[in-house]
Protein backbone atom coordinates (compact mmCIF):
# COMPACT_ATOMS: atom_id res chain seq x y z
CA UNK A 1 0.00 0.00 0.00
CA UNK A 2 1.01 3.64 -1.16
CA UNK A 3 2.41 5.98 1.89
CA UNK A 4 -0.14 8.87 0.48
CA UNK A 5 -3.19 6.26 0.59
CA UNK A 6 -2.35 5.24 4.34
CA UNK A 7 -2.31 8.75 5.05
CA UNK A 8 -5.22 9.74 3.60
CA UNK A 9 -6.76 7.55 5.67
CA UNK A 10 -5.13 8.15 8.96
CA UNK A 11 -5.61 12.03 8.21
CA UNK A 12 -9.94 10.86 7.38
CA UNK A 13 -10.17 8.66 10.34
CA UNK A 14 -8.97 11.12 12.99
CA UNK A 15 -11.04 13.63 11.55
CA UNK A 16 -13.96 11.14 11.49
CA UNK A 17 -13.32 10.38 15.16
CA UNK A 18 -13.29 14.36 15.97
CA UNK A 19 -16.52 14.58 14.55
CA UNK A 20 -18.12 11.56 16.07
CA UNK A 21 -17.36 12.63 19.63
CA UNK A 22 -18.32 16.55 19.03
CA UNK A 23 -21.55 15.36 17.09
CA UNK A 24 -22.74 13.00 19.82
CA UNK A 25 -21.36 14.99 23.02
CA UNK A 26 -23.75 17.44 21.29
CA UNK A 27 -26.70 15.85 21.00
CA UNK A 28 -26.22 14.04 24.42
CA UNK A 29 -26.20 17.46 25.95
CA UNK A 30 -29.75 18.56 24.16
CA UNK A 31 -31.02 15.12 24.70
CA UNK A 32 -30.22 14.22 28.48
CA UNK A 33 -28.24 10.87 27.47
CA UNK A 34 -30.96 8.34 28.42
CA UNK A 35 -31.39 7.10 25.09
CA UNK A 36 -28.07 6.80 22.49
CA UNK A 37 -29.09 9.54 20.68
CA UNK A 38 -25.76 10.30 19.97
CA UNK A 39 -24.44 7.66 18.41
CA UNK A 40 -27.79 6.91 16.75
CA UNK A 41 -27.91 10.10 14.95
CA UNK A 42 -24.05 9.14 14.16
CA UNK A 43 -24.44 6.20 12.31
CA UNK A 44 -27.99 7.27 10.57
CA UNK A 45 -25.70 10.65 8.88
CA UNK A 46 -22.83 8.18 8.25
CA UNK A 47 -25.10 5.72 6.04
CA UNK A 48 -26.16 8.63 4.11
CA UNK A 49 -22.79 9.84 3.71
CA UNK A 50 -21.64 6.76 2.45
CA UNK A 51 -24.23 6.24 -0.25
CA UNK A 52 -23.68 10.04 -1.21
CA UNK A 53 -20.09 9.39 -1.29
CA UNK A 54 -20.10 5.61 -3.39
CA UNK A 55 -23.17 6.55 -5.69
CA UNK A 56 -21.18 10.34 -6.77
CA UNK A 57 -18.11 8.32 -7.33
CA UNK A 58 -19.49 6.07 -9.13
CA UNK A 59 -21.31 8.29 -11.29
CA UNK A 60 -20.47 11.92 -10.94
CA UNK A 61 -17.32 12.31 -9.70
CA UNK A 62 -13.74 11.40 -10.74
CA UNK A 63 -12.39 11.29 -7.24
CA UNK A 64 -8.92 9.66 -7.09
CA UNK A 65 -8.05 6.59 -4.96
CA UNK A 66 -6.61 8.03 -2.37
CA UNK A 67 -9.79 10.81 -1.81
CA UNK A 68 -12.00 8.76 -1.59
CA UNK A 69 -9.90 6.72 0.50
CA UNK A 70 -9.70 9.53 2.75
CA UNK A 71 -13.50 10.16 2.46
CA UNK A 72 -15.18 6.39 2.93
CA UNK A 73 -12.74 4.71 4.70
CA UNK A 74 -11.05 7.70 6.70
CA UNK A 75 -13.47 10.09 7.38
CA UNK A 76 -16.66 7.70 7.77
CA UNK A 77 -14.32 4.77 9.14
CA UNK A 78 -14.02 6.95 11.92
CA UNK A 79 -16.86 8.89 12.29
CA UNK A 80 -18.74 5.51 12.36
CA UNK A 81 -18.37 1.88 11.03
CA UNK A 82 -21.81 1.36 10.74
CA UNK A 83 -21.27 3.35 7.38
CA UNK A 84 -19.47 0.57 5.95
CA UNK A 85 -21.69 -2.38 7.72
CA UNK A 86 -24.75 -0.32 5.98
CA UNK A 87 -22.73 -0.47 2.74
CA UNK A 88 -21.61 -4.41 2.20
CA UNK A 89 -25.63 -5.03 3.71
CA UNK A 90 -26.87 -2.36 0.54
CA UNK A 91 -24.69 -4.23 -1.39
CA UNK A 92 -25.46 -7.96 -1.25
CA UNK A 93 -29.39 -6.62 -1.06
CA UNK A 94 -28.92 -4.97 -4.50
CA UNK A 95 -27.18 -8.43 -5.87
CA UNK A 96 -30.68 -10.11 -5.08
CA UNK A 97 -28.74 -12.06 -1.83
CA UNK A 98 -31.19 -11.54 0.22
CA UNK A 99 -30.33 -14.64 2.62
CA UNK A 100 -26.96 -13.15 2.92
CA UNK A 101 -27.92 -9.69 3.60
CA UNK A 102 -29.96 -10.80 6.74
CA UNK A 103 -27.25 -13.39 7.43
CA UNK A 104 -24.92 -10.82 7.40
CA UNK A 105 -26.82 -8.15 9.37
CA UNK A 106 -28.02 -9.86 11.97
CA UNK A 107 -24.57 -12.01 12.56
CA UNK A 108 -23.11 -8.61 12.87
CA UNK A 109 -25.34 -7.24 15.78
CA UNK A 110 -26.03 -10.00 17.45
CA UNK A 111 -22.62 -11.19 17.38
CA UNK A 112 -20.92 -7.92 18.39
CA UNK A 113 -23.01 -7.67 21.18
CA UNK A 114 -22.65 -10.81 22.10
CA UNK A 115 -18.63 -10.36 22.08
CA UNK A 116 -19.11 -7.11 24.00
CA UNK A 117 -20.74 -9.01 26.78
CA UNK A 118 -18.58 -11.96 26.76
CA UNK A 119 -15.65 -9.27 27.12
CA UNK A 120 -17.44 -7.52 30.25
CA UNK A 121 -17.50 -11.08 31.55
CA UNK A 122 -14.10 -12.32 31.24
CA UNK A 123 -12.51 -8.85 32.58
CA UNK A 124 -15.38 -8.83 35.69
CA UNK A 125 -14.63 -12.39 36.55
CA UNK A 126 -10.95 -12.96 36.05
CA UNK A 127 -9.27 -9.07 36.39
Amino acid sequence: MQPNFLLAIAVGGGLGSLARYYLSTVIYSITGGTFPWGILVVNVIGGFAMGLIVELSALKLNLAPELRAFLATGILGGFTTFSAFSLDSALLIERGEWLSAMSYIVASVVLSIAALFAALWLVRSFA
